[in-house]
């Protein structure tokens, strides 16, 4: 019996072991499957981005960018079709001259043969295609657009709000996470209250105020001047990130005689570069992909507008589906860039629960 019992123990072993090798195996295929799904969007437009207007009219083309070989025959170029023969076999022929039933053909490989009547309708051929790359959507999209001007106005929108919005959120982080303020944890989830509020409900009010009682429409006051009293989502991120700091390298930093400020900059933003780096790229973000306040306040200074909103607007005027792919792409692949090259700090070390380290 402990013979039998010590033979099963490692058949048992291996068949929990196929188990487990299997069950990863599923595993495996559905998150491969799930990211294949999530990512087809972003493959479509990148294709669609690349090709000619040809390729889109064409129900036979492939997905890929590419386009339909050619043969140049008495003077003009002639489309190559797949052409099933009488024999079975199937060849790559150029279309001389299209009929309803009987069709010529001319053999690329073999000219010298003459033409080839083929009986059939040719509008049933599958062309025969060639990978192709075209730059032409974006050549037409820098023609169309002054994207020089907007991309310095967007970037120039970016550096200003950046300065206005991480100096006023820092300050009032600071002070949440460091100063025992009379009905401090009110104003804290009162101010995170605000973030519940739809922007559609504050949309009218704010409109009024900045156009018809400070006639800012047309300038870039409305959206500059709102950054600079702080955003709840940053003060929120900074001020928990702030609270796992030890205080007692606030209390060393005063027994060496630094005061509230000369704390801050010396102590606690030098531990706490990784969260003010994501919020720095966070608002970045935010601001390249701005197309609301833009419409409202920008809509008459087009020398004003940033990128994004300028090509929202081409996108209305040109709805051809390789330009818009071809426009998204390029309004896209900036931030995707920016995250590719700051990765190391985005969200690293960052705290966004109330424990403390």
């Amino acid at each position: 019996m402990n013979e039998l019992a010590t033979a099963s123990k490692p058949q048992t072993y291996i068949s929990l072991r196929r188990w487990e090798l299997l069950g990863t195996m599923l595993l495996n295929l559905l998150v491969f499957s799930l990211l294949i799904a999530y990512l087809f969007p972003l493959l479509y437009i990148v294709a669609t981005a690349f090709m000619e207007s040809a390729q889109l009219r064409d129900r036979n083309a492939p997905p890929y960018p590419a386009r339909q070989l050619r043969f140049e025959y008495d003077g003009r170029e002639r489309l190559i079709y797949s052409v099933p023969m009488p024999d079975g076999e199937v060849r790559p022929l150029a279309l001389v001259a299209p009929g309803r039933t009987t069709s010529e053909f001319i053999d690329p490989q073999n000219p010298e043969a003459g033409l080839i009547e083929w009986q059939g309708n040719w509008r049933a051929l599958i062309g025969v295609y060639e990978a192709h790359w075209t730059l032409q959507n974006f050549t037409l999209l820098f023609e169309s657009l002054r994207l020089s001007q907007m991309l310095r106005n967007t970037l120039l929108l970016a550096f200003i709000t950046e300065i206005g919005v991480m100096f006023s959120s820092i300050i009032v982080a600071y002070g949440f996470a460091r100063f025992p303020l009379p009905g401090g944890n009110f104003l804290f989830y009162l101010m995170i209250a605000t973030i519940l509020i739809p922007e559609n409900i504050t949309l009218i009010p704010t409109y009024y105020i900045f156009v018809r009682v400070l006639e800012w429409d047309g300038s870039w006051l409305p959206l500059i001047i709102p950054f600079f009293f702080g955003n709840a989502v940053y003060i929120f991120l900074l001020r928990q990130n702030f609270k796992s700091i030890p205080k007692e390298l606030d209390e060393a930093a005063m027994l060496d005689g630094a005061g509230p400020i000369r704390t801050l900059f010396s102590v606690i933003l030098p531990q706490s570069w990784p969260v003010v780096i994501t919020v720095s790229l966070l608002h970045f973000f935010y601001i390249w992909n701005e197309t609301r306040q833009a419409a409202l306040y920008l809509s008459t200074r087009r020398d004003l507008v940033p990128v994004s909103f300028g090509v929202q607007s081409f996108q209305s005027l040109s709805p051809v589906i390789n330009q818009l792919e071809a426009s998204a792409l390029l309004v896209m692949i900036v931030p995707v860039l920016v995250l590719l090259f700051s990765q190391r700090y985005f969200m690293r070390n960052l705290v966004i629960t109330g424990a403390e380290k």
